[in-house]
């Protein structure tokens, strides 16, 4: 269920990439000779995991299929040569469902390849490539339809019925298991680019950040270029490795295969052309980096127009249809977990009133969507009159002036109390909330006034939406980020949001609840 709302956690620490042996340089003359050397070997491993992780994808697609498709088969015709039964067309007769079953293995991962459901640009992020396999193997079995309906051939309804969604669904998890173990390769470094950043330095401190952030898109960074001679031998604890016009040397000494442009100011037209014609085809990529962030994918595209590729990006909205489907949405899944976890809060209710002297549930006023105050439920998990000595504890530990009072290793709470939390137990009455209409099941936690109002500018878009009882800040580490992070996820959630989003979040929430980790509290 919900997870709890993160304590604080201290100011974010400075920006350090780990290189392994590669020690930041003391001038740009010397970067290059003083990193170390790195073999052919080395090199070719690694600029050369995409196709292994490719090949690997393609067997696995393979597989699946043959076991999908032939399973099937010997399910609905037994092990039987059952010929494929085409009217008026007695040389098509011979064909038994065995051959059809072969072609239709090797048309479908045809189909896959054509689809680029393969290709290194959606492999390992995101969800174009899940996209691609079920477009693809829609397209492939409304083909097969139609061609069976021109040639009036009989093919087995329940046969092809069977196929195409196991099918997508074995393809997909397949997939989705690769994904995890190229995660995991990518925590430790492997399996993921080499970036040379290139351009000024606020950028390519603000860019190499993000991409340490995010380790499991794929992306090391190795060194980064300066357009100018600048004083300083690193950039937020990135080494800078010389300069732009020494692009190609530096790309093969670091063993780098992918540049990344960060800012375009300094650079011509005509230099970022260079920079691109210089680079191995296949082997070797260009990335522009746009100083635009936290922009979910759906909301860019890309449009050439005389040459120049624009990028339009369109302007978040929260239309009344995706409303309505939000709130029917958190009206349907409240009323099934309501009904489900009824022994539970049952259970909850009896341990905490009578462990404790006391009400079981606490009610606390909240602020919701658009500034609206609202009465949050919650099981009791401190002890009785804790919110007297809220003021107090804050100004111990410093941090009464942050719009988040959370109080470290707090001594209100009790000794159940402290196991509802772990377990997000104490939430669960929240559910109420979401049906009554103050709160939905996927949100921006809520929070008391006297926070509100030390909102900033930005922080007061989080009251664009209905709270929630669970969250992406939730479910994106907890106790381990601090507020700016916090209000950077809210905000990335209330300006992206989609229906799917939500159902993500409620999946990692499940997890995170099942196996709690140090990060609850």
């Amino acid at each position: 269920m919900a997870l709890n709302d993160p304590p604080v956690s201290g100011p974010d620490s400075a920006f350090n990439v780990v290189y392994g042996s590669e020690a930041p340089h003391a001038a740009h003359s010397s970067a290059r000779s003083q990193s170390p050397s790195r073999s052919a070997a080395s090199r070719r491993q690694a600029v050369g995991w995409r196709k292994r992780f490719t090949r690997r994808l393609a067997i696995t697609d393979f597989i699946v299929l043959v076991g999908v498709v032939l399973t099937t088969q010997v399910i609905w015709f037994g092990t039987e040569n059952v010929p494929v039964a085409v009217p008026g067309a007695a040389r098509l007769n011979i064909i038994s469902y065995w051959t059809f079953s072969i072609a239709l293995i090797l048309v479908w991962m045809w189909a896959l390849t054509l689809a680029d459901s393969r290709t290194q640009r959606v492999i390992g992020d995101g969800t174009a490539e899940y996209v691609r396999i079920l477009r693809s193997s829609l397209l492939l079995f409304g083909l097969i339809a139609i061609v069976a309906f021109l040639i009036k051939a009989d093919i087995a309804r329940g046969y092809l019925l069977i196929s195409l969604p196991a099918g997508i669904f074995f393809l997909i998890l397949g997939r989705w298991l690769w994904r995890q173990w190229l995660f995991a390769q990518r925590r430790n470094g492997g399996y993921s680019a080499r970036v040379i950043l290139v351009g000024a330095p606020v950028s390519i401190s603000r860019v190499g950040r993000e991409l340490h952030r995010a380790k499991s898109a794929g992306y090391v960074v190795v060194g980064a270029c300066a357009v100018n001679p600048i004083p300083d031998a690193t950039i937020d604890g990135i080494p800078v490795l010389g300069l732009v016009d020494d692009l190609r040397e530096i790309m093969r000494e670091a063993g780098a295969d992918t540049i990344a442009i960060t800012s375009t100011g300094e650079l011509t037209p005509d230099k970022l052309k260079e920079i691109s014609w210089g680079l191995t085809p296949e082997h070797q990529h260009l990335v522009l980096a746009p100083s635009l962030v936290d922009v979910a994918g759906p909301r860019i595209h890309t449009r050439p127009v005389a040459g120049l590729p624009l990028i339009h990006v369109e302007t978040p909205r929260f239309s009344r249809g995706q409303a309505l489907a939000k709130r029917l949405f958190d009206i349907g899944a409240s009323l099934v977990l309501i009904a489900v976890l009824s022994p539970v809060l049952l259970v909850v209710l009896l341990v905490v009133r009578l462990t404790d002297h006391g009400p079981a549930l606490f009610a606390h006023e909240r602020v919701g969507q658009h500034g609206k105050p609202f009465r949050m439920w919650k099981f009791r998990s401190m002890r009785v009159g804790a919110e007297a000595e809220l003021e107090a504890l804050l100004a111990a530990q410093g941090t009464s002036e942050s719009p988040l009072f959370k109080v470290k290793n707090d001594p209100r709470v009790t000794r159940v109390g402290r196991v509802l939390r772990k377990y997000s137990l104490d939430e669960l009455p929240q559910l109420f909330n979401v049906l009554g209409g103050s709160m939905s099941l996927v949100g921006p936690r809520p929070q008391v006034a006297a926070e509100v109002a030390l909102y900033s500018d930005a922080a007061m878009r989080r009251l664009m939406v209905r709270p929630g009882v669970t969250g992406l800040w939730q479910v994106s580490g907890r106790s381990t980020l601090n507020w700016e992070e916090a209000v950077r996820l809210d905000l990335f959630y209330v300006e992206n949001w989609s229906l799917w989003s939500d159902l993500v979040i409620m999946a990692r929430t499940l997890t995170a609840v099942v196996t709690p980790g140090a990060t609850a509290h």
